[in-house]
């Protein structure tokens, strides 16, 4: 299609809600669409929720079961027939973050060769319009919700950089359940030139409480991250803002990761209770730290950084301890023996599955009765400095 660029600048001209109207529009100009619809991932991702309403299509479809969700699941397209038509299901992904699939239904007889390329770029520059037009419109955001929101849930979900994001270097996913009530638990990642940054974060407590303590954490650890400080001293900074609010009556747990892009050397500052496992080959096991002390604990605690090394190849798999501290009916934890072997049976999967793959073993582990407490899970696959990547 020689027309994307035609169609990348209507979508930047267009009004915030009108994105999919913008691109139905040009399809049906360009390729004869007869029809197009967006659907974005729910919170939980289970389902994929239609985005406006359409005549005819259903306002959600399971992931799991689904052309749709073969089409997220995949991240490629797959395609349906029809009477007389055929139906495109792609993938829209920004980045490696997986907001959702566009059908397009074309005539049977259209030349999806030809298409397919043109279709694809289009996704793309959809996908990135849409996270520019939510500073904006609520539509996407109401799109994603089977249910409503706590309002806990809606501060740590706007706190959130997104669910996957990928780079030659390594790809990693992540997942939060329950996805509609959480409170305390966090992550966020931040890639500059040459190095990775990732924090995954427990605060302590239930509800708004929990969620409004991790808010001020994650905020003060970003603050220090783009103020240009080192590990321990964005620790330490945020340590500070937590104890200064809460005078040591509430706490953070918080492990803080710095990943050097090029040789796979990984700085560390692990400050209460999430933990790491890593996979290398068939051989999982615990990656230990000296334990500090959670942020706001106590007034001015000094952090000192631990350091270990990646390998291209690895998997590293986070948890809070609302993943590893969970009990069977049996009474064992989950961290104990369960949780490496669902890392060792979730190893052919990509990195954007396994955290909802091991959530649920999680649920499946512990019994009948809901988790006692919110649980995160982080995975990240290591793939080395982008010159050792097999393309």
């Amino acid at each position: 299609m020689d027309e994307i660029a035609e169609v990348e600048q209507a979508l930047r001209r267009a009004a915030p809600h009108r994105l999919v109207s913008v691109v139905e529009d040009a399809l049906r100009r360009h390729c004869g669409a007869h029809r197009v619809a967006l659907r974005l991932a729910d919170y939980g991702l289970r389902t994929l929720q239609l985005v406006e309403r359409t005549a005819g299509a259903e306002p959600s479809v399971p992931i799991n079961d689904s052309p749709q969700g073969r089409a997220f699941g995949a991240q490629e397209p797959y395609v349906t027939h029809g009477s007389g038509t055929i139906q495109v299901h792609l993938p829209v992904t920004v980045r490696g973050d997986r907001l959702g699939v566009l059908t397009v239904e074309l005539s049977s007889g259209a030349d999806l060769a030809t298409l397919l390329p043109g279709l694809a770029q289009v996704c793309e520059a959809l996908g990135h319009e849409i996270l520019v037009a939510e500073r904006d419109t609520d539509l996407y955001v109401l799109a994603r919700r089977a249910t409503r929101l706590t309002l806990a849930a809606e501060m740590q979900w706007q706190l959130l950089p997104g669910r996957s994001c990928a780079r030659p270097e390594f790809a990693l996913g992540a997942h939060l359940e329950p996805a509609y009530a959480i409170f305390g638990d966090n992550y966020d990642w931040s890639v500059m030139a040459g190095r990775l940054t990732l924090t995954v974060t427990n605060g302590m407590g239930e509800g708004i409480e929990a969620a409004l303590l991790t808010n001020l954490a994650i905020n003060a650890l970003r603050n220090a991250r783009r103020a240009g400080l080192g590990l321990a001293d964005q620790a330490a900074l945020a340590d500070q803002a937590v104890f200064a609010q809460y005078r040591g009556s509430a706490y953070v747990s918080v492990l803080l990761l710095s990943f050097d892009l090029t040789t796979g050397e990984v700085e560390a500052v692990d400050a209460g209770s999430p933990r790491v496992w890593r996979l290398r080959g068939p051989s999982v096991e615990s990656v230990a730290f000296e334990a500090q002390l959670p942020l706001g604990m106590f007034e001015d605690t000094v952090y000192v950084p631990q350091r270990f090394a990646v390998r291209p190849g690895d998997r590293l798999l986070f948890g809070s301890d609302g993943v590893y501290d969970a009990v069977s009916p049996d009474g064992e934890n989950y961290g104990d023996r369960a949780l490496a072997r669902a890392l060792s049976g979730t190893r052919l999967l990509p990195p954007t599955h396994v955290p909802q793959a091991v959530l649920r073993e999680l649920a499946s582990y512990h019994g009948d009765t809901p988790l006692d407490d919110d649980a995160l899970v982080v995975c990240l696959d290591w793939y080395g400095p982008s010159s050792t990547v097999a393309v």
